[in-house]
């Protein structure tokens, strides 16, 4: 992470010393993304679902070194499936996690034109999401419930493929880095013990610059 954020910035820096040469461009993105949770205690399952993701964005490029940032701004919407079994309990439960946040993506990319008409790229940075959903989620009775974070903090790796300089198509991997949220008011005598988790996501995406 940290050596992520060194790289950025020595790319900014670089950037600010040869402006005339660097190209910015602005647009829309929107995509598709699958989100499987992972948990620590043992009585947990998870199984991927599918959400959306849809905001603006914008790319800083320095064409003779084909390296440059891009950045976005997205509303994020991801869930997840959970279940758990009772063993010597109720049964089994099976509910889904919601997160609603804005996403924003700080990635260090570089590009390879192959003529007018057909570029790919590779990306990786840092991700920062600030949640705008429910905080508190029920879970499986009235006094379990999903605290989610504030905050969350990721990490992304993807590559894909400009046409024609303006629509772009790519994918990518995106890796939590600290917790997604934990249980609250856990207060059942034979229930388990107090669960977290983490969330990461594959993505595709759709992009058209100006």
């Amino acid at each position: 992470m940290k050596k992520s954020i060194t790289l950025l910035a020595l790319v900014a820096a670089l950037m600010v010393t040869i402006p005339s040469k660097a190209q910015f461009s602005w647009g829309l993105k929107a995509g598709l993304n699958n989100t499987r949770m992972s948990f620590h205690h043992h009585d947990w399952n998870t199984s991927s679902r599918s959400g959306w993701f849809a905001g603006l964005t914008a790319k800083y490029t320095i064409p003779n070194f084909g390296l440059g940032l891009d950045l976005s701004a997205l509303y994020d919407q991801r869930e997840a499936d959970i279940i758990m079994d009772y063993y010597g309990g109720p049964g089994r439960w099976d509910t889904s996690l919601k997160e609603r946040s804005i996403s924003i993506p700080i990635n260090l990319r570089y590009d390879i034109n192959l003529g007018s008409f057909f570029g790919i790229f590779i990306a990786a940075g840092p991700e920062f999401a600030f949640n705008v959903g429910s905080k508190n989620q029920r879970l499986y009775y009235d006094d379990s419930y999903w605290n989610m974070k504030s905050t969350r903090i990721s990490v992304n790796v993807g590559l894909g493929i400009l046409l024609l300089r303006h629509l772009q198509v790519g994918a990518n991997y995106n890796i939590s880095c600290n917790r997604t949220g934990r249980t609250e008011d856990w207060k059942d005598n034979w229930g388990p013990d107090p669960e977290h988790g983490r969330s990461n996501t594959w993505q595709v995406s759709l992009a058209y610059y100006f």
